[in-house]
């Protein structure tokens, strides 16, 4: 009976309700069937998103300014509803229910993008924009568009948050085999995402400029209805982790409480404050953001056996909401880099589009430049790992750079990645006005690489850091949410790039001259645009600086819920 009892999993169940059984559930077999949804979810987003800005202005013939928005809107749409599937899959459905729901989404979304691209009923006619005034897309022609990207932008929302999780709960943190195998997993995770992503920046580009674009979204669609089989073969083998609640209604719980009780007075003795919870799992007390501690002032009427949250909450549920708080200045400071980084997916490409892109007979697509922004990542990360970890290990005996020290490099890159963009941009016009009216401009795409590799290495060590850090200083019951909250940084970076580029349009177009960012980018100063996001940058860098001088107070691992392994190099 002992060893029967082994082979149990906690907390997680099998496809019939009961506790999961070891032998036969779970494991490498099981969490492998997950990856073939992560990897056609960054073919479809990424391959749609990377040459997007082309189809718009080449095709839709929208100006340029317009069309970077649209793709930025896109893809900051998609990370942002990352954090509404994370609430979705943890309050109602659960993970599996909802990939498999998400997953259909986006197949139907790029199924038909693929019709819609294919019809000539949904596109202007054709023309040559540097001779003739071109017909914009119509209003039905954009609002087809619009349905597609975002049916797509849903779907990938929808699954992205619950992915990773789904696959790690196939494996048992109490079992050391099965957690080495985990960490594992978590590497081919994130190995398979960046597989995605370059065979998205070069395969699928490559097709939609060759081939076409219905051809290469109808692609996605199939690979993604296989990947969904796949998935559902597993039923039967996956475990389920048990839902535990939202931790939305938690954090509100805590607020809506504390603004009750206001205008109590708080006894200096904190032992008299609630506290319900084991003390192997209590978060000790602390002074900062003391006004919320009054949700956990007992006063008369108060039952401490059966304790309503909406009018007392624990002490450890308190402090809980205080660390996420203190998430927020670091937070804030992370959301210039993903500004930055829409700028080699919208800006950087329709450069690449003016320049020479050949490498002997064979043309490289614009949208396939962006396969030295995938390399930046790629090599960065393998660099870090073989090279700088050992270093760090022998020199210091330590594991590399902390989390803090990671953002801190990736936004330091990013900076020095817009001063090389506003560099090669002036370059590239003083060519252009030198070349007159020839739509192809004699220097080769490939001086654009220099932006791509910063801003991708940068990539590297701002996504790890920041995914580091929101997990070990978040508490244990709120880590989907503390990821969460880090995906809304990617969103939010991709709609402050929106709104930047709106507001200097907006500026530099009067008196009938044509702005910084110019329907064709040969008559606007892009330079300007991108020395602008160089100066923000560097403000910004300032100001994390400043905020990690403060948050880099040492905590204890009873606060943070997890301690992490990164130690100072």
């Amino acid at each position: 009976m002992e060893q029967e009892g082994n082979m149990k999993v906690a907390d997680v169940v099998d496809c019939k309700g009961w506790p999961a059984d070891k032998s036969k559930t779970g494991g490498w077999k099981s969490a492998s069937l997950v990856l073939g949804i992560e990897i056609t979810e960054r073919l479809s987003t990424i391959g749609i998103g990377v040459n997007l800005v082309t189809y718009l202005v080449g095709t839709m013939h929208l100006p340029s300014a317009d069309s970077a928005n649209i793709v930025t809107n896109f893809l900051g749409t998609s990370f942002m509803l990352c954090f509404l599937g994370g609430l979705v899959a943890d309050t109602f459905l659960g993970r599996f229910a909802t990939i498999a729901i998400f997953s259909v989404v986006q197949a139907l979304g790029t199924g038909l993008l693929s019709v819609s691209t294919g019809l000539p009923q949904l596109r202007p006619p054709p023309c040559n924009s540097a001779t003739e005034r071109c017909q914009q897309a119509s209003n039905l022609q954009m609002t087809v568009l619009y349905l597609c990207l975002y049916l797509i932008a849903l779907g990938t929302g929808g699954l992205k948050s619950s992915v990773s999780g789904f696959g790690s709960d196939q494996f048992d943190e109490k079992d050391e085999k099965e957690r080495t195998q985990m960490t594992s997993f978590f590497s081919r995770f994130f190995f398979f995402i960046s597989t995605g992503t370059f065979l998205a920046v070069t395969m699928l580009v490559y097709i939609q400029d060759e081939v076409g674009r219905s051809w290469a979204y109808g692609m996605c669609c199939l690979f993604m209805v296989i990947s969904i089989a796949i998935f559902l073969s597993g039923t039967r083998r996956y475990r389920y982790k048990k839902r535990a609640g939202s931790p939305i209604v938690h954090i509100l719980q805590v607020i809506v409480v504390s603004f009750r009780k206001r205008k109590l007075v708080q006894d200096p003795n904190v032992m008299l404050l609630y506290e319900n919870g084991p003390e192997a799992t209590r978060i000790p007390h602390t002074e900062q953001y003391s006004f919320l501690d009054k949700a956990a002032i007992q006063v008369q009427g108060d039952d401490k056996q059966m304790t309503n949250p909406w009018n007392l909450c624990s002490v450890s549920r308190v402090e809980e909401v205080k660390m996420l708080i203190r998430l927020l200045p670091v937070w804030a400071t992370t959301i210039m880099f993903w500004t930055v980084h829409a700028q080699m997916l919208t800006f950087s490409v329709e450069q690449a589009s003016t320049m020479e892109r050949n490498v002997g007979r064979f043309n490289i697509p614009a949208g396939s430049l962006t396969a030295f922004f995938v390399g930046g990542t790629l090599i960065t990360l393998a660099v870090y790992d073989r090279v700088v970890v050992p270093l760090c290990r022998s020199w210091k005996d330590t594991q590399g750079f902390t989390n803090l020290q990671r953002i801190g490099i990736g936004l330091a890159l990013s900076v020095l990645g817009m001063i090389a963009a506003a560099l090669m941009e002036n370059r590239r016009l003083s060519v252009a006005r030198s070349a007159g009216s020839r739509t192809t401009l004699p220097i080769s795409a490939f001086t654009l690489i220099p932006q791509f590799f910063l801003v991708g290495s940068g990539e590297a060590f701002i996504y790890t850091g920041q995914l580091d850090f929101f997990i070990t200083r978040s508490p244990k019951s709120m880590k989907t949410m503390s990821t969460g909250l880090f995906l809304t940084t990617l969103s939010l970076g991709l709609f402050l790039s929106s709104f930047l580029v709106s507001v200097v349009t907006s500026i530099t177009n009067h008196n009938g001259e044509k702005g910084w960012l110019a329907d064709n980018i040969n008559k606007g100063r892009l330079d300007y645009f991108y020395a602008l996001l160089a100066v923000l940058s560097t403000i910004n860098f300032i100001a994390y600086l400043a905020v990690a001088a403060f948050v880099i107070k040492p905590q204890s691992p009873a606060n943070s819920g997890e301690t992490s392994v990164d130690n100072n190099c």
